[in-house]
């Protein structure tokens, strides 16, 4: 097989690979860095100009790219979103269609995020999938790089695979994450930087609140956490632990400092023992660069990382998670806010489930006590929005104020060692609360 002519043959501009998808598909793409941004404003292009309508775009976590080319509200008629996950894209989206007499705009699934590849193939049948992958190598690999979650999955089951080859996209070892060229039907190349997450300045509380995390994190603790500031703070905290490992869903630029100071060796794991495992990487161009070609770092599938099946099989895994409202018998709503969507469950349930069924698991789902300013209480009587971690599974929650094991509580201990987490000015509200419930 001649590579390179068959390299030369799928080759096209970003407008002829966008034709072939027609009106009605079912198109899912890449998350974040994964997303290509000159087949997606093809697309858009097409969209405005009415050559392609009824469109359905699947997908998790997206990013600016899609924000600003094929999900603009101007094309909500057109094409579709079909979020498994709440982002600012789609707040965004949702705001105006509020305003718009409240027109529908954007449309949740909800899901575990380790169920993500079997809804996308089986339940909705995605036909057309799209995501940026690095040049091909000498024998005719692509790497899909920072997004292999539910990608390199698709990216087999679709009936058209088209793909953005971007020179800055890093080549990472993992589990399905190389695709040979005669499995690709079309090519278009775009050498735009790959966009970054970011940085977020940290609060006072959240400082506090990785402190405590910190401290209920162990030698040889195998790591799954989330990105933005706090994890990033919570990794900072363990520049004195040993032997760490990580097995996460999300690698983020403070996993990775702990693998450069040799915090992490990963020594300690029972499967992939050696190797940082992931599912998706966001970060910073520093980040992009360590992960190509390093093989100490290794992504897989996300019904792979956030089974918690598999989860459970490493022993001492310490998950960390944000929340944004805990009640008084433990249960976290993690996606709701004002009643709307306003972020999702992810694959928080994931792996607080596989942490508390790992040996010497813990899981720890955090949040500042407050929101708006200091003016409303993230711990309430009741939820607002659904529950993401009921309350039997619920291991240690942490504020500000400290940390509290529910594990083994009475619904009365529980109410009363959550209300010592609170914020001191809604403690009596809530008593009373607990009271009226007859929690105490």
């Amino acid at each position: 097989m001649d590579i390179s002519a068959l390299y030369a043959e799928k080759l096209t501009t970003p407008d002829d690979a966008v034709s072939a998808i027609p009106s009605g598909s079912r198109l899912s793409m890449g998350m974040y860095a994964g997303e290509p941004p000159a087949l997606l404003n093809a697309l858009a292009q097409r969209a405005e100009q009415g050559e392609v309508g009824d469109l359905r775009v699947y997908y998790y976590e997206t990013a600016r790219i899609a924000g600003d080319s094929i999900l603009r509200y101007e094309l909500n008629d057109r094409i579709k979103p079909y979020s498994m996950f709440i982002t600012g894209v789609e707040r965004a989206l949702i705001r105006r269609g509020m305003e718009d007499d409240g027109r529908k705009v954007v449309n949740y699934v909800p899901s575990n995020f380790h169920q993500a590849p079997r809804l996308l193939a089986d339940e909705i049948g995605i036909d057309t999938f799209v995501h940026t992958v690095s040049p091909m190598d000498q024998h005719g690999y692509f790497s899909f790089g920072t997004g292999n979650d539910y990608s390199t999955r698709i990216a087999r089951s679709a009936q058209r695979l088209i793909l953005e080859v971007n020179r800055h996209m890093p080549r990472v070892q993992g589990d399905g994450a190389a695709i040979h060229i005669s499995e690709v039907d079309v090519i278009v190349e775009n050498d735009a930087p790959l966009i970054e997450l970011p940085t977020r300045a940290a609060s006072p509380e959240d400082e506090t609140i990785s402190r405590i995390i910190a401290g209920l994190v162990p030698d040889g603790a195998c790591l799954q956490m989330g990105v933005g500031a706090l994890p990033n703070l919570v990794c900072a905290a363990l520049g004195a632990r040993n032997d760490l490992g990580i097995h996460t869903e999300a690698l983020n630029p403070g996993l990775v400092e702990l693998v450069r100071a040799g915090v992490v060796t990963n020594r300690r794991k029972n499967i992939d023992r050696g190797k940082s495992v992931f599912t998706f990487a966001m970060g910073q161009r520093a980040m992009y660069d360590y992960l190509d070609d390093n093989p100490s770092v290794f992504s897989r599938p996300v019904d792979y990382v956030n089974d918690p099946r598999v989860i459970a099989q490493n022993d001492n895994v310490v998950s960390i998670n944000a929340t944004l409202q805990i009640d008084l018998t433990g249960a976290c709503n993690s996606e709701h806010m004002l009643g709307h969507q306003y972020s999702a469950s992810g694959g928080q349930l994931d792996f607080v489930r596989g942490a508390y069924a790992s040996k010497g698991g813990r899981s720890i789902i955090a949040a500042r006590s407050t929101a708006a300013k200091g003016t409303v209480s993230r711990i309430v009587p009741r939820l607002d929005g659904p529950v993401t971690t009921p309350r039997i599974d619920t291991h240690f929650i942490v504020t500000e104020y400290g940390s509290a094991n529910l594990k083994g509580l009475s619904s009365t201990e529980r109410a009363l060692r959550i209300i010592e987490l609170a914020h001191p000015d809604f403690r009596d509200e809530l008593t009373r609360a607990a009271r009226k419930m007859h929690l105490i």
